[in-house]
């Protein structure tokens, strides 16, 4: 039996007070009309209208049992009108995944624009290098570096994640500039604590360049000020340093060994009917970061 069918015919009859004006409102026939009361009355264990040839009155059970029907279909009602306004309007909150340096100097930025123009919405931003499970971990999207993960999910394609080698020109002036890796030996190398422990560079095919860092750092951004300041050379994310080459404040160096960029995508579940604020939020980053 279906339920809501049923009681929205009751609820056509109680109104319109005959089985052919509650079938006309409902655009089915006056039989199939009576077929719902009939289930509807089976169902309870009790008559619902009294019939007559000309008009159908309620009965005590049928005018106690109106009010709720209509309850019932007004909330329904309700339900199906927000679960509308949602496909429509991008609001409530998105959570979204990224690598932590691009995730600060790429994306947030731009992400107030998205805001401005979608005052429902609201971002959860979770800056980490740990490789996340949308399902297991409640991401609505992410930002993910190198392969894709064998399960089946929607990946849009970022400009890939490059790497850039620098020193400040105060620094070249006063040790020279490298040309091949092989001049790194006796030169100040600033290194992340995450590779190798600090003690060296992987650069292209491979090539494995051992030293031990005048300075470590667990945080990329200290070591570019200190690139900056004049301290050494610094291998970090392009996305960290392209301010400071585009300023003047450092020196792409050795662009010939660089570790190939690595892939990266923006990815997310499949879904033929995405949400509104999913939606929005892939549209703006492929028209804003897409290659």
């Amino acid at each position: 039996m279906d339920t809501l069918r049923c009681m929205q015919a009751f609820v056509a009859v109680a109104e319109h007070g005959s089985f052919s004006a509650a079938a006309s409102h409902l655009q089915v026939s006056a039989v199939m009309v009576g077929k719902y009361i009939q289930q509807l009355e089976a169902h309870l264990g009790t008559a619902l209208l009294q019939r007559n040839t000309r008009r159908q009155r309620l009965t005590e059970a049928g005018t106690a049992y109106l009010a709720g029907c209509r309850q019932v279909l007004e909330q329904v009602q309700q339900a199906e009108a927000d679960v509308a306004g949602l496909q429509v309007q991008p609001r409530g909150l998105l959570r979204v995944s990224a690598p932590t340096t691009w995730g600060s100097c790429v994306l947030a930025p731009v992400l107030s624009d998205l805001l401005r123009a979608q005052p429902l919405l609201n971002i959860e931003l979770d800056l980490s290098n740990r490789r996340i499970d949308l399902i297991e971990d409640g991401f609505d999207a992410a930002i993910r570096v190198g392969p894709l993960p064998s399960q089946e999910l929607v990946a849009r394609p970022l400009p890939p994640y490059a790497m850039s080698l620098c020193a400040s020109p105060s620094y070249l002036r006063r040790r020279g500039t490298p040309r091949t890796p092989a001049d790194l030996e006796g030169h100040d190398c600033l290194s992340h604590l995450a590779w190798r422990g600090g003690h060296g560079w992987q650069l292209a095919n491979g090539e494995q360049v051992d030293w031990e860092a005048r300075l470590t750092s667990n945080d990329g951004y200290a070591l570019r000020e200190a690139a900056v300041a004049g301290a050494g050379l610094v291998l970090q994310p392009t996305a960290l340093l392209a301010g400071e080459i585009a300023a003047g404040r450092l020196k792409p160096l050795l662009r010939d060994y660089l570790p190939e960029p690595r892939p990266m995508h923006l990815i997310y579940l499949p879904d033929r009917r995405p949400r509104p604020r999913l939606q929005c939020f892939v549209d703006f980053v492929m028209a804003r970061l897409g290659t």
